[in-house]
């Protein structure tokens, strides 16, 4: 049994059990099928070992559904997913939810490269998790990384842009969630924003695509 099956046996366990109240996750994949009609068992990554037990992912899960020339990943973990715990009635959880939108042509290999967004989602949920950062959209992520995010780090994508997913803002029973894209960017077009040469949304009109596509050149 993979480490998926193993994920997907406890979700049906989950949903067996009349006493897990599962609103919040139930919400977001509501949201995916108009999307993507017709995509009821999507690729799923889950977590084994949850944060609250000790585990290193805060995320409970990523779900990747199929858009043609993309991968659409959406994470299920910054927002309330069961009950309601968060004092702030308004917002569920953090409030939000990450996206990112791969391109497969991008990838050298598709199940490394899946992998390794998985991972890379983590690592900024864990930024939320452990600094309290919130994420909305026209922001950036830059870290000083110079080596790309691709699996071999041969790609010039070293951060990201974060734009509204199409997704947009969905009402949960537990309060409200935006859906946060990630849009992959070059060390120099990074730069180029914290240098103010321009803002997110110039360069995001300039790239004319929500794409993280690692195989792209850099705009500068």
């Amino acid at each position: 049994m993979t480490l998926f099956d193993k994920f997907k046996k406890e979700m049906e366990n989950k949903n067996a059990n009349d006493d897990v109240i599962m609103d919040g996750w139930k919400a977001i994949e509501d949201a995916a099928l108009i999307m993507y009609p017709g995509q009821t068992d999507p690729k799923h990554y889950g977590t084994l070992i949850s944060w609250n037990l000790g585990g290193n992912d805060p995320l409970d899960g990523i779900s990747i559904y199929d858009g043609g020339e993309y991968y659409h990943f959406i994470t299920y973990g910054l927002s309330e997913l069961y009950e309601k715990e968060f004092e702030n009635k308004e917002y569920s959880g953090y409030g939000f939810e990450l996206t990112v939108k791969l391109k497969k042509d991008g990838l050298e290999d598709e199940e490394a490269g899946i992998r390794g967004m998985c991972g890379i989602l983590q690592a900024i949920a864990r930024m939320t998790y452990n600094e309290g950062e919130i994420f909305q959209p026209n922001e950036y992520i830059y870290t000083g990384q110079t080596t790309g995010m691709d699996p071999n780090g041969e790609s010039l994508i070293t951060g990201f842009i974060t734009q509204l997913d199409k997704l947009g803002e969905i009402k949960t029973p537990n309060g409200k969630v935006q859906f946060v894209e990630l849009i992959g960017a070059t060390d120099a077009e990074l730069k180029a924003i914290i240098d103010k040469k321009l803002n997110v949304k110039e360069l995001f009109e300039k790239l004319n695509s929500e794409y993280t596509d690692y195989k792209r050149e850099s705009l500068f």
